[in-house]
């Protein structure tokens, strides 16, 4: 697989825009939070994410080119074991392009946003000192 860059479009995957944009309007209530509060508009360090992003074959929650950064937001769905397989396949592949894939749960979200926030700012401020 070709690395994930700015030529490429992040190996953007238009096929999948449909599903994308109607995941984008039905979002998760911990997804929703997570984005109003955390990654809208800049409000993380200024860095800009797009949501339910189609990325090779599959569609993620968050995506921000800028930190080769995908966040995925677990639900209870994710708890069976023909999931969790998909769930390491998906960013096993995500991975190889070049993106660090991080995963947080309903619960974390919900329960404390604030500390999601600080796991998200220590991986950008470690992201910009190995980027320099």
């Amino acid at each position: 697989m070709k690395p994930a860059t700015k030529f490429n479009n992040y190996q953007y995957n238009k096929k999948l825009q449909p599903y994308a944009n109607k995941l984008r309007k039905n979002m998760t209530k911990a997804e929703a939070s997570l984005w109003e509060y955390v990654l809208k508009a800049g409000q993380l360090k200024g860095y800009k994410f797009r949501r339910q992003r189609p990325v090779l074959d599959y569609i993620a929650d968050f995506m921000c080119p800028g930190l080769m950064l995908i966040i995925e937001v677990d639900g209870i769905t994710h708890m069976n074991e023909e999931v969790l397989t998909k769930d390491e396949t998906r960013q096993k592949e995500l991975e190889e392009i070049g993106f660090t894939v991080l995963r947080f749960n309903d619960s974390e979200i919900l329960n404390n946003i604030r500390n999601v926030e600080s796991v998200l700012e220590a991986y950008v401020e470690e992201y910009e000192l190995k980027t320099r």
